[in-house]
Order: C-alpha cells, then structure tokens, then sequence
C-alpha cells in the first residue's frame, strides 16, 4: 500500500518537493501537468519549484551531508541493504506509477525498477568503492596512501523515460559514498521517484541526505549554477546535455552526461535468425522505442537481407495499445509532441528517399482514442544523411540497410557520431572477434541486442552520446561522485639532521 502522505490526497496529485527530509507543499506559482500518455488525462501535478524552495533543499543537503560523511561506511551500506528489500517489496506499485505516468508496459516497467534496484545492489558495497591506495615504505620511514572523499552535495537531472532506473543509477551511489543528493526527477514522470524517495527515508536515509526538487528550466539552471553543489549527473536529450555540461563548466563543477544515441546491429548469414528477428522486434520497438539502447538500425548483410520481409511481418503483429492491458506489446509515446516529432521525421525521411516498409503512423486505438500512439514503423533505403537517420527519433521506428559484408557495415556505424551501444548477430566467432577490435562504440553486444552492463561495470557510451571524463556507475561512477587525497607521512624512528634541507625533497 502507498503511504497516505497528504500530497496524494488530492486529486489529480499535487507532488512536494523533499526538504530535509519532510514533504513540503510548494509554494509556486506554476505548476506543470503530468499526462497518463494512454489516456491524455491529467493525473498529477508538479510545481516550478520557487528559488527559495530550491536553496533551502540545498541548505539541508549541505548540513546533513557533514554528519553523513562521518557516519561508518558499514552503516551507509546498511541503509541501502534495507532499502533494495523495499524496492522489491514495492516493485509492482512503483511499476503501476511508471506506467500510468510514462505508458510503459507492466511488464517493461518492472523492468525499469529491476534494473535500478541492481544499481541499489552495487552501493551495497560502497565500502570496496571507497578503497584508495598505499605504498609504503617510499623512503626512510616515508609511506604514501590515499583516500577516496566523498564530494559533498551532488546532484541528478534524469529524464522522462526510465522513471525508475536511471535516477537509482544517481542517488543511492552517490548517497552510500558519503555525499548529500539534490535530485530533480523529470516534471512529466515524477511519480515513481517521489515512491522511491518515500522508501529511501523508511529505509533510514537521514534527513537531507536526499532533496526533492521539481520543475524545468529554472531548476536545471539553478542546479547547474549553484556552487554548493559539486557534481551534477544528467541521462537525457543532446541539446539539454550539451547545454548542462557547458554550464557546468563555466561554474567549475563536475559533470557527466549521457546524451543521444543511434544505435545499430549487423546481421550477418549465419546468425540464428529466429534469435536475430525477436531480438530486433523487442530491442527496436519495446518501451515505444523510448529508450537510448534500442537497436534503431540495423544492417542485414549478404543474404541475410531474405529476413526483412519476414521481420516486417512480425512488427505489424504486435499489439498497440495502453501499457497496463496484459497483451499489450507497445504502449504510448511520452506525449503529443514526442508522438508528433515521430511522425515528422519520419515523412522527411520519406522526402528523402527512404521508403515504409511498414507505416504505423496511422494506428487507431479504440479504447484509448485520446492516447499518443504511434504503431512500429520500418523505413527502408535510408542514407547517413537521411533525416530519419541522422537524429534519434525515439520512438518505435526501426531503420534497415543491407552491406555486401561486414566491413561495409563496420564502416557505416564507425561513419555515425554516436556511440553509446552496437550489436552483431552472428555464429561466426572470427567475424565477433573483429566486429569488437574494430567498432567505434562504447559498448558493444555479441548476439545481445541490448548491451547495457551490469553495476560493476559501468555505462559506457562513447562519442557524441556522452560528455565527462567518468561514466556511470560501477568503479568510474564511484571515481565521478568522490575525490581522491594522497598523504605522505614520514615517522622516521632516528636522530633527523639539525641542517635544514634547502632544495626540492626527493623520496626514494
């Protein structure tokens, strides 16, 4: 059951912001409606936080973040431990909110809180990430070691399309490692994390150590701008990304973006083609294609090109309709602007040469008339400078090309400036092993149509789909949100020289 918060006692639902560790009611002037993509309606509401709203969240952080540092590393890894037994324990109501405010599927969305929850799983071992270095013994009584801090306040921009996942790829690290987190949830899919930030206090996060704060501009603005905070972690579109990293830099502060993406497979002959065929089915046109992983175009080489018409067939078989009905195959888009965005860059990927194999940009959803559905779509014939090729619809839209062999196809994908994921479809273990030699992609899948890592790796896309020096989780996303302090220490147990030393020291 929810907790009865009197925020969700109104309908449609007011969200608070999350000030040292009460859910305050905003005091804002605008608030921002948040849509159930399937139905159009409003069910809930977000304010443009005031700025006196957002510097008291980042007043709180800082305090608590003091005592939180302090606190035994085994005691922070405590709360997350009690904290991922109440995400599980929650799975299938933070899922209902996901798919009620984002149009995911039930069983996508479940998906969403699963794979953040092993982000959870991996701050659990925040003690082995906050290891540093030593070497002793660097001169006579002389010992080098260093330690990893934590920063002090970070904070998280995410975005609308993994409600749950991607800000659990930002607090709970950050949080285990010592720092305080100022977090700005999406204001068109807020409902999941406000769940979320409900269980991290029931799990025993002190009081600011997590900050709420919603709205839009202003609010990334002030994020990026305000210098108390330290490090800012954002997963979102190209221009918001170039737009906060920027900013970021001005203000001298750390930032790590992941941004926008063109991902691609190569299918090869030999590849087993009913792996292949479900595998670009569901990585293409599963969550709606809204996802920065999917497989949006894919190169069928040689003979394999005998598939498409077969691959056509099964995209048109799938069930278009609101995510929370069981058999239904691909829910919504975000809103009438993403769907409408879609189907512009689609028709100018026709107006420049490409052809539909299939079209669903005309799909009826009777009993969600009011619902932004677009119905998987297959375009043909596309050139590297094709519309419909050169950006990220993100949407179930799926680009095929044909390559006489693979290195055609390595050529074209290491031609394409993005670089978050890539795949190859194939039982040919030389053709794997120089598909991975030879690739310009951060991360790369062998029969695996979605390559994202586990935790203790980390997410790493490359190229124009992220800016920073350190990725996402696992030992890079633990180096981002700490710093390191060297010490040199001598306790030589001897009579020291009365004559003071006059030039530059040297050990060793």
């Amino acid at each position: 059951m929810l907790v009865e918060l009197s925020f969700r006692r109104t309908q449609p639902i007011r969200y608070p912001n999350l000030i040292n560790g009460e859910f305050v009611q905003s005091k804002a002037t605008e608030w921002i409606p948040v849509h159930n993509p399937a139905t159009g309606e409003v069910v809930a509401e977000v304010p443009k936080s005031t700025q006196e709203e957002m510097t008291a969240a980042t007043d709180g952080a800082v305090e608590a973040q003091k005592a939180w540092a302090a606190t035994p590393v085994q005691r922070r890894q405590r709360v997350m431990f009690k904290y991922q037994e109440l995400i599980q324990t929650h799975t299938d109501e933070i899922a209902d909110l996901i798919t009620k405010e984002q149009g995911k599927t039930t069983a996508d969305a479940k998906g969403d809180v699963f794979r953040g929850l092993e982000v959870v799983e991996h701050a659990c071992s925040a003690a082995t990430l906050s290891m540093g270095e030593t070497l002793p013994n660097l001169a006579d009584g002389t010992d080098t070691y260093s330690y990893r801090r934590p920063l002090g306040v970070t904070a998280g921009i995410a975005p609308m399309n993994f409600p749950a996942m991607i800000p659990l790829w930002m607090f709970p690290l950050s949080s285990a490692l010592g720092n305080a987190v100022v977090m700005k949830p999406s204001e068109r899919v807020p409902g999941a994390f406000m769940r979320l930030a409900e269980l991290a206090l029931e799990a025993g996060l002190p009081s600011g150590v997590l900050s709420v704060i919603h709205g839009s501009h202003d609010a990334v603005n002030y994020i990026c701008d305000e210098p108390r905070i330290k490090a800012v972690q954002f997963v979102g579109g190209d221009a918001a990304g170039r737009h906060i990293y920027q900013r970021c830099a001005v203000a001298g502060k750390r930032a790590q973006c992941n941004m926008a993406a063109k991902n691609h497979g190569i299918i090869m002959p030999d590849a087993d083609k009913e792996q292949v065929l479900n595998a670009l089915i569901g990585s293409a046109f599963g969550a709606a294609g809204q996802r920065c992983m999917a497989l949006s175009f894919n190169i069928f080489v040689g003979e394999a090109a005998e598939w498409i018409p077969e691959l056509a067939d099964r995209a048109k078989a799938l069930k278009v309709s609101a995510g929370h009905l069981a058999d239904t195959d691909v829910g919504p888009m975000i809103s009438p602007a993403a769907l409408a965005r879609a189907k512009d860059l689609i028709q100018r990927g026709v107006d420049a040469g490409g052809e539909l194999l299939v079209d669903g940009r005309d799909v009826t959803v009777s009993d969600f008339p009011n619902g932004n559905f677009l119905a998987p779509t297959i375009l043909t014939g596309l050139t590297p400078e094709n519309p419909a090729y050169e950006e990220e619809i993100f949407g179930p839209v799926m680009g095929v090309g044909t390559a006489g062999d693979l290195d055609e196809a390595i050529a074209w994908i290491n031609r394409n400036p993005y670089g978050n994921g890539c795949a190859i479809f194939t039982q040919n273990g030389a053709a794997a092993r120089k598909f991975q030699h030879e690739i310009e992609v951060g991360q790369v899948g062998i029969n695996v149509p979605i390559p994202v890592p586990l935790p203790f790796f980390s997410f790493t896309g490359n190229k124009r789909s992220f800016l920073g020096d350190c990725n996402f989780y696992g030992k890079a996303g633990a180096n981002f949100l700490t710093e390191a302090q060297t010490i040199t220490s001598n306790w030589k147990y001897s009579k020291t020289s009365q004559k003071s030393a006059m030039v530059m020291p040297t050990l060793g």
